[in-house]
């Protein structure tokens, strides 16, 4: 059987075993290994790291579609000057990822535009990025989501999906409230991921103002009950981002505004 008869014979088994990668690299591995000479397991050792590496991403492409994350970013690209009252050393612990491990909670609380989702997302991408499954979603959409699957019998499945991903970050709690069968539906949510499953949730409203968000103080306490028994809670008490931009570009526009020049 000649070489080139071979040569595509392996080409097909490795296609036959859904090995695409590692059918792809195979003609550039063997003009690396005429020059190179590597031992028989040395060269199947470094074709099957190929196969293994593309399968790594397909499954972080896979995982990354389905948290649904918002843009990516890093906790690097966090500016801890403009929020003092954050502790870069609880943020840096946070990031090992030991809380999902754990299935611990995350807290953050503060006003609008200080970086709590920032910080929520860029966790649930180094979670994704290490291999944990995460979703994230709003608090009106999960409840809008709740209620629909209620409505149309789908309860159960519903609960499944909410209780499936090891990571659940939940953004832009207390924005809106919730009338008593909505706090219903976020408790059972909170309640099914109890020692399951991680939450980071983020929120606009001290954890004393809960009762206003739910319209009931004994279902926003059950709920606080659930959340923080094995649970950090950041309090973020800054400047929003947003407000420092316009305050500087005002600060910018000062000079030409009192009787100077614009550059």
């Amino acid at each position: 059987m000649s070489n080139s008869t071979v040569y595509q014979q392996l080409r097909e088994h490795l296609h036959y075993l859904g090995l695409r990668a590692a059918a792809d690299a195979l003609a550039p591995a063997l003009e690396a290994a005429e020059k190179t000479k590597p031992g028989y397991t040395q060269f199947l050792a470094d074709l099957l790291a190929t196969e293994v590496e593309a399968a790594e991403q397909r499954r972080l492409q896979g995982r990354l579609r389905f948290a649904k994350l918002p843009a990516r970013k890093t906790l690097e690209q966090f500016d801890f000057s403009a929020q003092p009252s954050l502790d870069p050393r609880m943020v840096e612990d946070l990031a090992t990822l030991r809380f999902v491990e754990e299935k611990a909670n995350l807290l953050l609380i503060g006003p609008t535009g200080v970086g709590k989702t920032m910080l929520a997302t860029a966790l649930g991408h180094k979670a994704v990025e290490t291999g944990y499954r995460v979703y994230y979603t709003t608090a009106a959409d999960l409840i809008a989501r709740t209620a629909k699957a209620a409505i149309e019998g789908r309860w159960a499945t519903t609960m499944r999906f909410w209780n499936g991903p090891q990571l659940l970050i939940v953004d832009e709690l207390g924005y809106l409230p919730m009338p008593a069968e909505a706090a219903s539906h976020f408790f059972q949510v909170v309640s099914r991921r109890y020692e399951h499953g991680s939450i980071v949730l983020t929120t606009n409203r001290h954890i004393a103002d809960w009762g206003a968000i739910f319209d009931d103080t004994t279902v926003a306490a059950a709920i606080l009950d659930r959340l923080l028994h094995h649970a950090t809670v950041l309090s973020i008490n800054g400047d929003s981002y947003r407000m420092r931009a316009h305050r500087d570009a005002i600060d910018a526009l000062r000079p030409a505004l009192t009787g100077g020049e614009f550059p």
